[in-house]
């Protein structure tokens, strides 16, 4: 994770040179790095940093990172990395995995020091080491320590597990608060379908969770598919109870429960393990 704050604008231009050969789009793009930013009814100007809430500042944030930090990780793999490696990156969010500790001890020292000669710094609480992967807990054991830490990304929390037959198996579930934070949103909107028909309301809680389904339904992850199923299930029944004293939709008489099975969507895994993903798109 890093901030954008202090992105140099002289780098950045140089960068969107590099792609951009229309002179006229890079004055535009110039002007809009230094619009400025009112705070308390004041403009300050600003002579650093990309225009944070603006709809091309994601883009900027991430071709300056992609020539910061991507095409550098590569290089870095090729000339100075001793074992595999491997690295991911959403936006300012990156996860990088080594095969061996003393390559991610040097990666993290010479990437502090690449992000502060182009005006960004890596978040303190968010940049850690950590042991993970399939003989980690192996090791640790060894070593009398505790189970491997887990990490987030992406909305998920990654755990290192086990399957039935003992293998390592990699385990992701949906992050409790975003979840809570989630049905919490769905709750309020909900208040105000109050007065909607119950197809009305059956209609939109199933595009709801469906749309919830279709990120977080990954493997291993259906005890959170299920429960976030049924504390919509619990929210829409007490919002019907709510809106009239003298429902006959209750749990007692299970019409609670044909109501939401006809319909919300039942919890199903829909996405394949990710060894599976990989094999289809690169076959051996």
């Amino acid at each position: 994770m890093v901030s954008f704050d202090t992105v140099s604008h002289d780098h950045l231009i140089r960068f969107l040179e590099e792609r951009i050969g229309d002179k006229r789009v890079l004055r535009v793009i110039r002007k809009w790095l230094k619009a400025g930013v009112v705070k308390d009814g004041i403009l300050a100007a600003t002579e650093i940093g990309t225009p944070q809430g603006s709809v091309i500042s994601p883009l900027l944030s991430n071709l300056y990172l992609h020539h910061v930090f991507d095409t550098w990780a590569h290089e870095w793999r090729q000339v100075a990395g001793r074992g595999r490696m491997i690295v991911v990156r959403y936006a300012d969010d990156t996860v990088c995995g080594f095969e061996r500790e003393a390559d991610a001890r040097a990666f993290l020292e010479e990437l502090k020091a690449r992000m502060e000669q182009y005006g960004l710094a890596l978040h303190p609480e968010k940049t850690r080491l950590i042991e993970f992967g399939r003989h980690a807990a192996e090791n640790r054991a060894q070593r009398g320590l505790s189970k491997p830490e887990t990490f987030t990304f992406l909305g998920f929390t990654h755990i290192c597990g086990r399957s039935r037959g003992g293998k390592f198996l990699l385990v992701r579930k949906s992050r409790r608060d975003r979840m809570r934070n989630k049905l919490q949103e769905i709750k309020t909107q909900l208040r105000r379908r109050i007065n909607d028909s119950i197809p009305e309301q059956g209609r939109w809680l199933a595009s709801v969770v469906r749309g919830y389904f279709a990120y977080h339904a990954v493997p291993g992850n259906s005890p959170v598919l299920k429960a976030f199923r049924y504390h919509i299930v619990v929210m829409w029944q007490r919002l019907l109870k709510r809106r009239s004293q003298r429902t006959t939709i209750n749990w007692e008489s299970g019409a609670m429960t044909r109501l939401a099975g006809q319909w919300l969507p039942m919890p199903r895994v829909l996405h394949p393990w990710p060894n599976q993903r990989f094999a289809v798109k690169h076959p051996r």
